[in-house]
């Protein structure tokens, strides 16, 4: 059955916010999405409601996360030491292994209902990891893709110390997201020594002001990558 398309994304930075609070907010309109999609293929195209499209931008307090097919002896910490570190731990419905998240850390989470763009989750993530691309590529830093792994790496052609800068985990369901990426700009990178991220022990993790020797305007980089987002997906961005 024809479905209405909808390409209207509707951006929301919500600042610093606890993971649970921001997963409980990212699953109740995941859900509502989802219901939509679910009624409207009850009805005829004239009876249907549009599903709407959102993207959040968000920082965490410590967190450590660990997706469906992860491991988790790649925390190194126990209960004690991420008391210590003033640091929480959840286990999540994405996919991936286990990441960081922390303050200094662009976290995006894009609830998208892919009907509205394309139904194809490769090229979903692919697209992602080109807004970081870009928006590196805009603080003369190439950055790329490294073969069998997801997310944006530096020095990922010769590969002599391949580093992360952003990583991705997605959950989708009849073709709507959740999660997203995390991309380190002003993280305290110490907090990754506490895991093996994304299970990957032989290469670093690095951020955008660790690349540039100074600290970088978080704001700035948000406008950026929302502004690569709306061109990449061709979405038209409403308030």
């Amino acid at each position: 059955m024809n479905e209405i398309i909808n390409k209207k994304v509707k951006f929301r930075d919500l600042g610093l916010m606890d993971y649970q609070d921001a997963w409980d907010f990212q699953e109740s309109i995941f859900a509502k999405t989802v219901a939509q999609k679910i009624e409207n293929r009850k009805s005829s195209v004239d009876q249907q409601t549009p599903t709407e499209n959102y993207v959040f931008f968000v920082e965490h307090p410590h967190v450590y996360t660990l997706g469906k097919s992860g491991k988790e002896e790649n925390l190194l910490l126990d209960q004690k030491g991420l008391e210590e570190k003033k640091a929480t731990y959840y286990k999540i419905n994405r996919g991936g292994d286990i990441t960081y998240h922390g303050p200094g850390q662009l976290v995006g989470y894009p609830i998208l209902d892919l009907d509205n763009f394309f139904t194809d989750i490769h090229k979903y993530l692919r697209l992602l990891e080109e807004a970081i691309i870009l928006t590196l590529k805009e603080y003369q830093i190439e950055a790329g893709r490294i073969e069998g792994l997801t997310g944006v790496w530096i020095d990922y052609i010769e590969q002599k110390n391949p580093r992360k800068i952003c990583a991705l985990g997605v959950k989708s369901s009849r073709w709507v997201t959740m999660h997203g990426f995390a991309f380190n700009v002003n993280p305290d990178l110490s907090y990754f020594g506490n895991i093996i991220p994304c299970g990957i022990d032989d290469k670093a993790v690095t951020s955008l002001s660790q690349e540039l020797g100074r600290e970088v305007n978080l704001q700035e980089v948000k406008e950026k990558v929302k502004n690569h987002l709306i061109d990449l997906f061709e979405m038209e961005l409403v308030d």
